[in-house]
């Protein structure tokens, strides 16, 4: 990819903690080339499963094919090049990313059609985007803006460049995050972005997990009326648009089907769809609240990462320590999830009946049954809930075929947050 950023490391070092010592100073490709295992790897060490990335890649491609919308994976989520290019490859139309660090990464790394769900007011950043716009006419980039305040900063910002910039009016509402508060005001938003002569109006946006975080009924109906409020700013913005390519987009990887049962009737405009974390899923939170349980024909995905760590102490009987930490897994959306127990890596594994109560910053509190056989030098897998707060501890992720006892290693990821 360009500038350097790649989408597999280069070299491998002792200074990236899923890279057993053995292989300090391999060439990525010479390590895969040996056939490594998964036995062959250390503790604590974070794995994807090959099959069920690639399960879910073409579960979520059937359901938006299906729907006739578009996707644009929100890259954040594992800020991994290597994995939005494969969703790219499956029918996205570009990557989402969350601020101006990430959109510079993704352009380094050649991407060339970007949608940046944020505002951008950095006046460096904005000059950057500006100039990047002018060199490259390949180069398609979307930002939000939910305020007048933002619009003067991009037009500040973008001064000196020559080509527009598309916008999309961002609604939010009382008590939610970014976004105009109210329909009117989005208008009003959306009228002084029409007359810029240095952007594009190119419809509206939102983000509808800001006002729920459940599958109550309560929840849902909350969504629901949230995107009929930003179905009736794109209708009332209409008149305003110009010649082509507009959108109307939401859904995030929790409530995406109660996008496609308010807005999939829009036909003057495509639906965007901004899901990110439906290639990795997890064991918690979005195992939870994804409408994989509650619709018929919703993507049916399945958790593609885990945690490997390894006992380190037995203190007293019902509790182990682990060697991760808030260092190594999430948790901000629940705590890490102990499915199976191993005497080591790639050895036949059991199932545990266990909780962990707490993780400090390189510890895990492991309660357990007090005549549970686990010793000092046993593994565990951990499932855990949240892939954006797990990806970030990890600058090299091993990619192991399948879920089997001792699957091959067949890729190494690179991540840039």
């Amino acid at each position: 990819m360009a500038d350097g950023i790649d989408a597999r490391p280069a070299v491998l070092s002792l200074a990236d903690k899923a890279v057993p010592a053995w292989a300090n100073g391999m060439k990525t490709a010479d390590f895969l080339a040996r056939g490594p295992r998964l036995s062959d790897l250390s503790t604590p060490v974070l794995v994807l499963d090959r099959a069920a990335m690639d399960r879910n890649i073409a579960e979520f491609a059937r359901w938006i094919a299906a729907h006739g919308f578009d996707l644009e994976p929100h890259g954040k989520t594992t800020m991994a090049p290597q994995l939005w290019r494969e969703q790219l490859d499956a029918g996205s139309t570009a990557i989402t990313v969350a601020n101006l660090p990430q959109l510079q990464v993704a352009v380094a790394a050649g991407f060339q059609n970007l949608h940046v769900a944020n505002a951008i007011a950095d006046p460096a950043g904005l000059q950057w985007l500006g100039e990047a716009l002018d060199a490259d006419p390949d180069l398609e980039v979307t930002v939000w803006a939910d305020g007048l305040g933002t619009v003067d900063a991009l037009e500040r910002g973008l001064a000196g460049a020559t080509r527009q910039l598309t916008v999309l009016v961002e609604l939010g509402g009382p008590g939610g995050r970014t976004g105009a508060r109210t329909v009117a005001e989005g208008y009003a938003l959306g009228e002084r972005v029409a007359a810029s002569g240095r952007l594009r109006l190119g419809g509206v946006t939102g983000y509808e997990g800001a006002f729920a975080h459940d599958t109550s009924a309560e929840s849902l109906g909350t969504v629901d009326d949230y995107l009929r409020s930003l179905k009736d700013l794109h209708a009332r913005l209409r008149p305003l648009y110009p010649e082509g390519r507009i959108v109307v987009s939401a859904g995030g990887s929790a409530y995406f089907d109660r996008v496609a049962a308010v807005l999939g009737d829009i036909d003057d405009a495509r639906v965007v769809v901004r899901s990110g974390a439906y290639i990795i899923h997890d064991d918690g939170f979005y195992r939870g609240i994804t409408p994989s349980g509650r619709e018929s024909d919703a993507p049916q995905l399945t958790s593609a990462m885990h945690v490997w760590a390894r006992v380190i102490s037995r203190p007293e009987p019902g509790l182990a320590l682990l060697d991760i930490g808030r260092r190594d897994v999430s948790f901000d959306e629940g705590l890490p999830e102990p499915q199976v127990a191993a005497t080591g890596l790639g050895e036949a594994s059991r199932p545990i009946h266990a909780t962990i109560s707490a993780v400090n910053d390189q510890h895990a509190f492991l309660r357990l049954q007090s005549d549970d056989p686990l010793v000092v030098g046993d593994v565990v897998r951990v499932g855990l809930s949240h892939p954006c707060t797990v990806f970030d501890k990890w600058r090299v992720i091993p990619v192991v075929a399948d879920d089997s006892e001792n699957p091959r290693v067949v890729d190494l990821i690179s991540t840039y947050f």
